[in-house]
């Protein structure tokens, strides 16, 4: 199980999600542009987002999850950024959500890239995928500048999308 762990890149700490980061969850998800091509809806409120950290179970069952993404700079909690695994596609899945204000800015890119290394060179795994709706054109930027390449059209939530992959081999050929 992840207890702690830290990854760093240039400008952030990437670290496990824990119940204090509530008020970020929730203020993250209350942005409609922020859900736009996520298919998920916004908490209710704070004791919502509070409930989903507290049972949200991907380290423990699998070693992996999404890692809260801290700027070095001011300390700021800007979005998170990781892996979530699929029992029933038996399958690891990337994915990241920032606040606006930090969008185009190359943090997704980033924090992304390091989630890659760290999952391919430490936990051994063999393939991962990255999903996005077709007219999110922001996300599909960034599984492409991290060198995933398109692997099939994909109906993500009834709606059309597109999955990327990057397999351990094709990542230590980079």
């Amino acid at each position: 199980m992840l207890k702690r762990l830290i990854l760093e890149t240039e400008r952030t700490y990437l670290r496990v999600l824990t119940v204090k980061d509530a008020e970020n969850f929730f203020n993250l998800n209350l942005d409609k542009e922020v859900l736009q091509f996520t298919g998920d809806i916004p908490f209710q409120n704070i004791s919502e987002a509070r409930e989903f950290l507290e049972q949200y179970d991907q380290y423990e069952k699998y070693g992996v999850g999404r890692f809260a993404v801290i700027s070095k700079n001011s300390n700021k909690f800007m979005g998170w950024c990781g892996l979530s695994y699929s029992l029933e596609l038996n399958q690891y899945d990337i994915g990241f959500r920032f606040f606006r204000d930090v969008w185009n800015k190359g943090y997704a890119t980033e924090a992304a890239i390091r989630c890659l290394e760290y999952s391919f060179a430490e936990l051994k795994i063999d393939e991962i995928v990255g999903r996005a709706m077709i007219q999110n054109r922001a996300s599909i930027k960034v599984l492409q500048k991290i060198g995933m390449t398109f692997k099939n059209s994909s109906d993500f939530d009834s709606k059309e999308g597109v999955v990327y992959q990057m397999t351990k081999s094709d990542y230590e050929k980079r």
